[in-house]
């Protein structure tokens, strides 16, 4: 008997109507062909905080926050206070931050909060913030390899601790510009579809936000008139060298690093929660780099960042939750974990007809 028929069969015998559990059903199955088992569970589950600035940010013509922020956020989520931090504690989910490439030092100030791993810091920095792409490729070629090979190995770490289901979760401002750029060069709908308010632009800085990122389509994909692309005039990225290309031009150092993560933990069998707008255009370059990535992605929810349902329509995902949260952190993952426990628990706890002594006969 198929491993899916083995489930199926499982599933449809419990003490309940089949179907009646809905998406839980779904999920359990999932799970159980992630781990090659009927009898699926989520072990040790952590959520990932990449970090990292970008050098347009800098300029002030994508977003009103100063670079600053990205630092005192990561002080944040090591202090404990952030909404991740409340998450994680309320649903028992270990918590680790990157810093993948802050624009700050975080060891050299006698701050006990940023002394080390013990405080759920990974130090993993490949440079003080990208370059800036108006004016030339967010990274070289070698720290892009080299973001792709941290991000996977801090994975694989947390799996040889007992791991087995990672939420990936990111800060950084200016990330939102890269993760519009990334979706509107992958699938082909333009810069001004895919860009949304962030972290809170106005009307006007939206307006500017949008004329400058396309500027960095023209700049960087001059092969392309992306600008005048229509939704669904899927643009041909999807080998590893395509994708690699605009990683490199537009992407974040902490983008490198989730895809890396996304690709390292696919591989592992591991159960990868996909979080929002950010974290979905790190998997949209990891899919166009293996696209069978995915199999193991459960989507947690729908942003509010208007780009995002476009990107969950591009990879024909289902999110479990909306909830209108925008906050990225990976908070939509951490919300979504305790579904996904749900679904595993009930397959593997719950009575059968038979152990439970219910008829299933019809009158």
């Amino acid at each position: 008997m198929e491993l899916r028929e083995k489930i199926q069969r499982k599933t449809d015998n419990k003490t309940k109507p089949p179907g009646s559990l809905g998406r839980l059903e779904e999920i359990a199955m999932q799970v159980g062909l992630i781990q090659g088992t009927d009898r699926p569970r989520i072990s040790d589950p952590h959520i990932l905080i990449f970090a990292g600035d970008h050098g347009i940010a800098a300029t002030g013509l994508i977003n009103p926050y100063r670079q600053a922020v990205t630092a005192q956020m990561v002080l944040n989520f090591i202090g404990g206070g952030a909404a991740i931090n409340v998450f994680c504690r309320q649903h028992g989910i270990g918590l680790q931050v990157v810093d993948a490439g802050v624009n700050a030092d975080f060891d050299n100030d006698g701050d006990d909060r940023r002394s080390g791993e013990s405080a759920g810091f990974i130090r993993a920095k490949i440079g003080y913030g990208t370059r800036n792409y108006l004016e030339e490729a967010a990274m070289s070629p070698e720290e892009m390899q080299k973001a792709l090979a941290k991000g996977g190995a801090i994975v694989e770490d947390l799996f040889k601790k007992g791991c087995n289901c990672v939420g990936l979760g990111e800060m950084g401002i200016g990330n939102s510009s890269s993760a519009a750029l990334i979706m509107s060069r992958i699938t082909g709908i333009p810069v001004a579809e895919c860009a949304g308010r962030g972290t809170g632009v106005n009307d006007a800085q939206l307006v500017t936000k949008i004329k400058t990122l396309e500027k960095v389509i023209a700049r960087h994909f001059p092969d392309t008139d992306i600008l005048k692309a229509k939704a669904g005039n899927v643009i041909a990225t999807q080998n590893a060298t395509a994708a690699e290309d605009i990683l490199q031009r537009v992407g974040g150092f902490e983008i490198a690093m989730m895809t890396g993560a996304y690709l390292r933990a696919a591989a592992l069998r591991m159960v990868v929660i996909v979080d929002g707008f950010i974290a979905t255009s790190a998997l949209l370059i990891a899919r166009a780099m293996n696209p069978t990535v995915t199999d193991c992605c459960i989507f947690a929810h729908t942003s509010g960042e208007q780009g995002h349902q476009k990107m969950l329509d591009y990879l024909d995902a289902r999110p479990l939750l909306n909830l209108g949260m925008r906050l990225g952190e990976g908070t939509g993952a951490a919300m979504a974990l305790p579904l996904i426990r749900s679904a595993t628990a009930f397959l593997d706890e719950m009575a059968s007809f038979e152990s439970a002594g219910v008829d299933q006969t019809s009158k």
